[in-house]
């Protein structure tokens, strides 16, 4: 699950992570009284934020043309004036897709004096199923293009789970991203809480970007994090409903939605060949074979190890929703899943849908041969493939008659 940046704000302030003062609104009047606050409390410049789920809102481009998602904003007039042009319409960034996402609340802070750009990140490195730290001198910017074209400026720590992370580590990353003196001292702290963060809220990855060296209040230079973003295992929220209360629906597709209902992995993609997948790691490899062969994947659908026959009939309708399916291919290796149970479900499914779409089925595995018969003798047009490769051949050239 995705939240704003002004809810991963709360987060990390909650474990001591410095933010600069703001509030979120929904409303102009709102934002001009919470920048009045912020102007009277001292404040030499004030950022007006469009809150939505991508990344890429500062150069986004709202469709009634107005320019720019993130604006800095020198008086609570000109907050005002922004604030309108933004609430209620359409953001467009090289995240959200030509669709783009509707701006319904504003993040209205503090601008501080900017003296260095920094980037870091907590997340779970697989490879070796620990928590990893990123960190590097170049803020601001994609950490993609930093990984692509200067690797030598990522630093990595791992951190030992079952110790959490030690101090001497957070002052060996700090030391890494330059900094001395004040400013050090400050992301020793700030290093700590985002950690905490990353380890009590069960997040996927923290990220800070970016995390910025400025002028504090008493004059002495210290480090906010002056954008944030936090992404969070759904499987862990039922230990947080304070986390699981800040679930945006307007930021998630209907189906998507729909999917998550019944316990399935759904991604809508812009393709025409509808997936059906048991595993998160089969579904990957099919979306790969479908384009290898020329084709165009319109979804991830992952519905797990053990998918009942009411799921997979529930995966039909959610996948014939899309109007741009054009062919479904079901591909399915039963491990703990009986692939007769699914082979019902699919008879099932397209009984009651009354699909009339090409439907390209390969199933191997745990009691295939009876899930085969089930296909055989349904009655229905089903084509079968006795490899992946041969599935997605057949499901492609389907969609190309």
């Amino acid at each position: 699950m995705n939240i704003h940046e002004y809810q991963a704000k709360d987060l990390l302030k909650r474990h001591g992570v410095s933010v600069p003062p703001g509030e979120v609104c929904d409303s102009p009047d709102a934002a001009l009284k919470i920048a009045e606050g912020l102007f009277a409390k001292g404040a030499g410049c004030v950022v007006v934020k469009s809150q939505i789920h991508a990344g890429g809102r500062g150069k986004g481009t709202f469709t009634t043309g107005y320019q720019g998602g993130v604006k800095l904003c020198k008086s609570a007039p000109d907050v005002h004036d922004k604030a309108k042009a933004m609430l209620g319409n359409v953001l467009v960034t090289k995240q959200t897709g030509p669709e783009g996402r509707r701006v319904n609340k504003l993040l209205i802070a503090a601008a501080p004096d900017i003296k260095k750009e920094l980037y870091i990140a907590v997340l779970l490195d697989r490879a070796v199923s620990r928590p990893l730290i990123m960190a590097s001198t170049e803020g601001g910017v994609d950490i993609e293009e930093v990984a692509a074209h200067t690797p030598e400026k990522i630093v990595k720590e791992h951190v030992d789970p079952a110790v959490g992370i030690m101090p001497y580590q957070c002052r060996k990353i700090a030391a890494a991203l330059g900094l001395k003196g004040d400013p050090f001292n400050a992301a020793v702290k700030l290093i700590k809480g985002m950690y905490e963060t990353w380890w009590q809220c069960d997040a996927a990855m923290v990220e800070i970007n970016p995390l910025c060296v400025v002028a504090g209040p008493d004059g002495k230079d210290t480090v906010v994090a002056v954008d944030a973003k936090i992404g969070l295992d759904d499987n862990a929220l039922y230990r947080h409903p304070d986390i699981q209360a800040m679930r945006d629906l307007g930021e998630e597709s209907p189906l998507e939605i729909e999917a998550s209902h019944h316990s399935l992995n759904y991604i809508k993609l812009d393709g025409s060949i509808a997936c059906l997948v048991n595993g998160a790691g089969l579904a990957m490899a099919t979306m790969d074979i479908i384009q290898h062969y020329g084709g165009q994947p319109a979804n991830f659908l992952d519905v797990g190890g053990g998918a009942s026959k009411e799921q997979v009939a529930a995966a039909f309708k959610i996948i014939l929703s899309d109007p741009h399916v054009k062919a479904i291919f079901v591909n399915i290796f039963g491990g703990i899943m009986d692939c007769n149970v699914i082979a019902t479900g699919i008879v099932e499914a397209v009984k009651e849908t009354g699909l009339k779409l090409p439907l390209v089925v390969r199933l191997e595995g745990n009691n295939v041969l009876a899930g085969k018969e089930t296909l055989k003798n349904s009655g229905l047009t089903i084509i079968r493939g006795d490899t992946m490769a041969d599935a997605a051949q057949k499901v492609v050239q389907a969609v190309a008659r």
